[in-house]
C-alpha cells in the first residue's frame, strides 16, 4: 500500500467522522481529504515530479500535517524539520536534502527569510496560515484546485521520506524510507495493539508530529480514529485534553513522561479510557516504569525502532509489562519486547555470526521495514546494511523467552581498565533513586584507566543529595568496576527537540583536548 491509502481507509470507512482536533477546532474525514487532494493538485500543478522534496517547517499543528499528507498524496517524498531545532540545523538538512518546497507557519516567516539565500534550491515557499512577504498562501495557491484524488500509480520502493539522522553538526546523514518500510511499519503497529470493532482509537499527537507522534497517527486515522493535536507536551495541557477528548492511546519519550509523573494531582486524573501508552526512543528507568503502571494502569507499551527501520522493531504490549497477574521482574520491564512479526533480528557478532539466547552482540534486522539507505551516500549505506541486514549500533541479547534486550549503543559503552561498562545499566540504578529525576552515564578521560565512570544527574524540583549516596548506591548493586568515580549535578541535561539526552554534547565537555574517537 502507498503510505495515504492508510488515511484513505479511514477516510472512506467514515467520511463524516471527525479526524483530527485542535484546539476547539474539528476537522472531518471529507475535510482532510479534499485539503490533502488539493495540496497534491497544487504541487502536480507547479510541475513538480514524484520524488520532490519538500518539508513542513510549523509546530504541531493540523494543517502542517495534512500538507505533509498532501506531499504524500503526490507522491513526493517529506523532509521532517523540527521546528525546535536551531535555524540552522534545519538548514543544512534541508539543503542536503535538495528540498524544492517549504510549507511554513507565519510565526516562522521572520526566522526563514534570513535563511532564504542559503536555500536556492527551494522553488516554493507557501504559508500555511497568512499572507506574508516573498511567499505565497495556502488559500491562494489552492485556489481552484481539485478535491479529486490525482490517483497517481507508485512503486512501494519510491522513497517517501528522507529524515536527518546523526549529529547536531556537520552533514546530516538522510535516511530513505520508502512507501514499503512504513506500512510495514504501520501493519506492525495495527498487529500490536488492536482494538474491538466497536472502539474508536482516539490518539493524543503530543510530541513532535515530525517524528514518532506524526508517524502513529496513521494506524489511528486508517482504523477511522481521531488525532486530538497538541502544540507542546506540558503535563496539564496534555491531561486536560486527554481527559476531555477521552484519549485512547499516546506516545511520549521517558523524559516527559517522568516529568509527567511528578505533575501535581497527577493521582487523581481519570486515566480509564487510555488503553495504549507507548514509550520509547531512549531507555526508560525500570523503577519509574513501575510507578507508570501504578499511575496510569496496565496501559504502558513499550517499543524499539530506529530511524533506519522505522518505530517497530520490536514492542512489549500491556499485557507483557504482566506475569501470573503481577508486574514483571526488572529483567521483563527492561527488555523491549519481542520482535515484530514481520522483521527478522538477530545478534551478530564482529564476524557477523548469529549468536545464541543470551550472548551480547549488535543488534541487527533484515526485513521489508527496513530503509532503502542514506541519501547521496552509498558508501555509509554499505557500511550499515551489510547481506541484507541493518547494523542498528545498538548492543544486546535475546533472552530465553524470545524478548529483546538493549545494552546500549556500541558509541557509548565505557572502557574502564580493561572492563567494559554499560552506561544503561548504571543508569538503572542511578534512575531507582526516588530523588532522581534523570540521568546520563558517561566515560571521561582517566589517566590511570582510559576512561571514568561519571554520573551527569538532573534532580526531581527542589531535591539535594549527596555525590557519595549514589555513588555507593551503585557499589552496591553493581560492584565498584562499574559503579561511577564522580557525580556531577545539573539544573537541565542537554536534550535533542524530540527529549533524547545529548550524550555527546555531555562528551565534548569532559573531552575537550582529549583523545577519544566519538
Amino acid at each position: 500500500m502507498a503510505v495515504i491509502d492508510f488515511f484513505d481507509r479511514g477516510w472512506r470507512a467514515d467520511p463524516d467522522g471527525v479526524a483530527f482536533v485542535q484546539d476547539e477546532r474539528s476537522v472531518t474525514f471529507q475535510a482532510a481529504g479534499e485539503l490533502t487532494c488539493r495540496v497534491a493538485n497544487a504541487l502536480l500543478a507547479d510541475g513538480l515530479p514524484s520524488g520532490t522534496k519538500g518539508a513542513v517547517w510549523a509546530a504541531n499543528d493540523v494543517t502542517a500535517w495534512l500538507c505533509t499528507l498532501g506531499l504524500w498524496r503526490a507522491n513526493m517524498t517529506w523532509i521532517p524539520v523540527n521546528a525546535r531545532n536551531s535555524a540552522d540545523e534545519n538548514q543544512r538538512i534541508l539543503d542536503a536534502f535538495d528540498c524544492e518546497i517549504v510549507f511554513f507557519q507565519s510565526a516562522f516567516a521572520p526566522l526563514l527569510a534570513t535563511l532564504r539565500d542559503q536555500l536556492p534550491k527551494v522553488l516554493r515557499w507557501v504559508c500555511i496560515d497568512a499572507d506574508v512577504d516573498d511567499a505565497i498562501s495556502l488559500d491562494d495557491w489552492l485556489e481552484g484546485q481539485s478535491t479529486t484524488d490525482p490517483a497517481l500509480v507508485v512503486d512501494l520502493d519510491d522513497v517517501i521520506s528522507i529524515s536527518p539522522t546523526g549529529g547536531t553538526t556537520g552533514t546530516p546523514k538522510g535516511v530513505m524510507n520508502t512507501h514499503r518500510s512504513w506500512q510495514t511499519f504501520i501493519a506492525h503497529f495495527l498487529m500490536a495493539f488492536p482494538y474491538a470493532p466497536d472502539e474508536r482509537p482516539v490518539n493524543l499527537a503530543a510530541a513532535p508530529m515530525t517524528h514518532t507522534a506524526g508517524a502513529l497517527s496513521l494506524p489511528t486515522t486508517a482504523r477511522g480514529g481521531t488525532v486530538v493535536v497538541v502544540t507542546s507536551p506540558q503535563p496539564d495541557l496534555m491531561l486536560q485534553q486527554l481527559v476531555k477528548q477521552q484519549v485512547t492511546e499516546l506516545f511520549l519519550p521517558p523524559t516527559v513522561i517522568y516529568r509527567l509523573l511528578e505533575a501535581p494531582g497527577i493521582e487523581g486524573v481519570d486515566f480509564s479510557s487510555l488503553k495504549y501508552f507507548l514509550y520509547g526512543a531512549a531507555p526508560m528507568s525500570v523503577e519509574k516504569l513501575r510507578k507508570a503502571l501504578d499511575v496510569f494502569g496496565p496501559v504502558m507499551a513499550g517499543g524499539y525502532g530506529q530511524t533506519e527501520a522505522p518505530a517497530s522493531i520490536a514492542f512489549l504490549p500491556p499485557a507483557e509489562h504482566f506475569r501470573d497477574g503481577q508486574v514483571g521482574s526488572d529483567e521483563r520491564l527492561s527488555s523491549v519486547g519481542r520482535p515484530s512479526p514481520l522483521v527478522r533480528v538477530e545478534i551478530l557478532d564482529e564476524e557477523n555470526r548469529v549468536l545464541k539466547a543470551g550472548e551480547s552482540g549488535e543488534i541487527c534486522v533484515r526485513g521489508d521495514l527496513v530503509m532503502k539507505g542514506y541519501y547521496k551516500a552509498p558508501e555509509q549505506t554499505a557500511e550499515t546494511i551489510v547481506d541484507g541486514w541493518l547494523h542498528t549500533g545498538d548492543i544486546g541479547h535475546l533472552d530465553d523467552e524470545g524478548y529483546l534486550h538493549i545494552t546500549d549503543r556500541k558509541k557509548d559503552m565505557i572502557i574502564s581498565g580493561g572492563f567494559n561498562v554499560y552506561p544503561s545499566e548504571v543508569e538503572q540504578v542511578i534512575w531507582s533513586h526516588p530523588k532522581v529525576q534523570d540521568c546520563a552515564v558517561i566515560g571521561t578521560p582517566d589517566e590511570q584507566w582510559g576512561e571514568a565512570v561519571k554520573a551527569v544527574v538532573e534532580l526531581n524540583p527542589g531535591e539535594t543529595l549527596d555525590p557519595e549516596e549514589l555513588i555507593e548506591l551503585c557499589k552496591r548493586r553493581l560492584g565498584s568496576v562499574k559503579a561511577p568515580k564522580s557525580v556531577d549535578f545539573v539544573e537541565a541535561l542537554p536534550r535533542s527537540a524530540v527529549g533524547k539526552v545529548l550524550k555527546k554534547d555531555l562528551r565534548d565537555r569532559y573531552w575537550a583536548g582529549a583523545a577519544r574517537a566519538i
